[in-house]
């Protein structure tokens, strides 16, 4: 038979995950039902909307706007801070149980994945069938909804899972197009973005069906290379597959964008601690260690700056990863308020990758773990890097079965006001 893929997305995931958690702790509101959104801080209005609920979606508030302009469209808006560990412990519950149809998966973000249904067809009746088992145990065993596009192509089921939410199925398979995505405003197909949108409505565009028709030489004349993209998709032309394999990572990072505008560079090395010392417990978690840290600042005037160090040896301690990116911070802030921090390591390598040893370390290891510190007439011994790194192991024990707040450090104490987001690419 011909392939067929399904895309399977979480409604609104962030606010779903978080309206799931408040339920099984005994609120008697589901969130989801009344105006409310997830980030951002309602007391500072600081922040941007990351999730929003159907009846918060009527007052005309959008995803990724200011805190701020979605309180003025609805002043009785719910806020609830983003929790994202727990995003994704559900994201994992979600994978996971998608997984015990077929491993022929591939997870594209948190709240999303493609299934090839292919291999498993004759276990149906019909690829709705199959869907429609998937979508109701997930809502009956984890408490949340999703829409599940059906198609030959992959693009063209992306599309589909857009279509009326939430808890639907939807097909769109190649030989629906014409009637069932032609119609459909131009912002709505896949990979057209704003000031795409903008450039398309330029030259009369409106439409993707009006899109498809179009020369694909005027296409690539206003757009590139996207141009032809864009064109192969109003078209339902996509020859790629579901893929099952787990890419090699190339970064691990995780960012924070902060309630309130930092000034102080103690209070941004503060944060830069936490980033670190979340990014090396992912590290660990991937088996990875890293040649290059990066750090990013985005200032309040949305600005961004970034540096990166490469090391001579690999990391994958907190401790070190901080020591890097403090270095980077001081050569970097211009002294602006700071709006956003990032640490990102890239170049990595396996944990069992051997290690060079180098001269300069050699040299210089008075001022590396294992060497000694002097403070207040004292000299201290510093543990060296593989007890460093044995500590750390045993730390993410501890948080993995306690859970994250179960051990932190002791300048970590003061009430946390970051959204978070981490990033493997």
């Amino acid at each position: 038979m011909d392939q067929i893929i399904f895309h399977i997305d979480v409604n609104s995931a962030f606010l779903s995950w978080t309206a799931v958690k408040r339920l099984r702790e005994g609120s008697t509101v589901d969130i989801r039902d009344i105006p409310c959104i997830i980030g951002g801080d309602k007391a500072s209005r600081h922040g941007i909307v990351l999730a929003k609920s159907i009846p918060a979606k009527k007052y005309g508030i959008v995803t990724g706007e200011p805190v701020t302009d979605a309180l003025k469209k609805c002043p009785s808006l719910e806020m609830f801070p983003p929790e994202h560990h727990y995003y994704h412990e559900e994201s994992a519950k979600f994978i996971s149980l998608i997984k015990e149809y077929t491993p022929d998966i591939e997870q594209v973000s948190v709240d999303e994945c493609y299934l090839d249904f292919t291999g498993i067809s004759s276990r149906f009746e019909s690829p709705i069938q199959a869907a429609t088992i998937i979508k109701d145990r997930i809502k009956k065993e984890l408490g949340f909804t999703v829409n599940v596009g059906i198609s030959d192509k992959k693009v063209l089921a992306k599309m589909a899972s857009d279509f009326e939410k939430p808890d639907k199925i939807h097909t769109l398979y190649s030989y629906e197009i014409e009637q069932k995505m032609w119609p459909l405003p131009i912002e709505d197909l896949f990979m057209a973005g704003k000031s795409t949108v903008e450039t398309l409505h330029r030259i009369g565009i409106m439409n993707v069906g009006q899109l498809a028709k179009t020369p694909k030489e005027i296409l690539t004349y206003h757009l590139k290379s996207h141009g032809e993209t864009l064109w192969n998709f109003a078209n339902g032309i996509d020859d790629s597959g579901v893929n099952t394999e787990r890419e090699e990572l190339k970064g691990i990072g995780n960012s924070t964008t902060l309630s309130e505008d930092v000034v102080l560079a103690d209070d941004a090395k503060k944060v830069l601690l936490y980033l670190s010392d979340k990014v090396a417990a992912r590290m660990r978690e991937a088996k990875q260690k890293a040649f290059v840290v990066c750090v990013e600042i985005k200032y309040s005037d949305f600005s961004k700056n970034s540096r990166q160090i490469t090391l001579d040896e690999p990391l994958r301690t907190g401790r070190q990863i901080y020591e890097c990116s403090c270095r980077l911070f001081d050569e970097l802030w211009n002294h602006k308020p700071i709006r956003l921090l990032g640490v990102r390591t890239t170049k990595l390598v396996g944990e069992d990758e051997p290690e060079q040893l180098s001269l300069f370390n050699l040299i210089n290891e008075s001022n590396m773990p294992g060497g000694t510190k002097e403070a207040e007439g004292k000299t201290y011994q510093l543990p060296s890097k593989e007890k460093l790194e044995k500590l750390e192991t045993a730390i993410d024990g501890i948080r993995k079965k306690y859970g994250n707040d179960a051990i932190s450090r002791a300048s970590m104490l003061k009430e946390d006001k970051r959204k978070d987001e981490s990033e493997d690419k």
